[in-house]
């Protein structure tokens, strides 16, 4: 078994920073890429960014800019530092990992979320 488990959300005002840490633990050989996805009320959850084992990185057009994701692989953490937030930004974030279980079996893991409210 595996788990995430999401940290750092909160209430902050437009134009302020936060940031988000995922920490995954559990039976896990080796995480391959991880994310972040967010998702409002009504709304389908989106790709946030995602970050490779490599340290390649991609970003939703909304954030690019803002936000940066980055990981550190020894602690199987991965962290979303977001600045220059807006309103639009408030939603419930959720960390993601493609964590191989084993050498031949990989399987797609979510945290349970944490709440960011950006509000004037």
């Amino acid at each position: 078994q595996v788990q995430l488990v999401e940290s750092g959300g909160g209430l902050v005002q437009p134009g302020g920073s936060l940031r988000l840490s995922c920490a995954a633990s559990g039976s896990i050989f080796s995480i391959n890429a991880m994310g972040w996805y967010r998702q409002a009320p009504g709304k389908q959850r989106e790709l946030v960014a995602a970050i490779t084992s490599g340290g390649s990185t991609n970003y939703a057009d909304s954030v690019k800019g803002r936000f940066t994701i980055s990981r550190d692989n020894a602690k199987n953490t991965v962290y979303l530092q977001m600045n220059s937030l807006k309103p639009e930004d408030t939603a419930v974030y959720y960390c993601n990992a493609d964590v191989l279980r084993g050498p031949h079996y990989g399987m797609d893991y979510w945290g349970k979320g944490t709440l960011v409210t950006v509000s004037s």
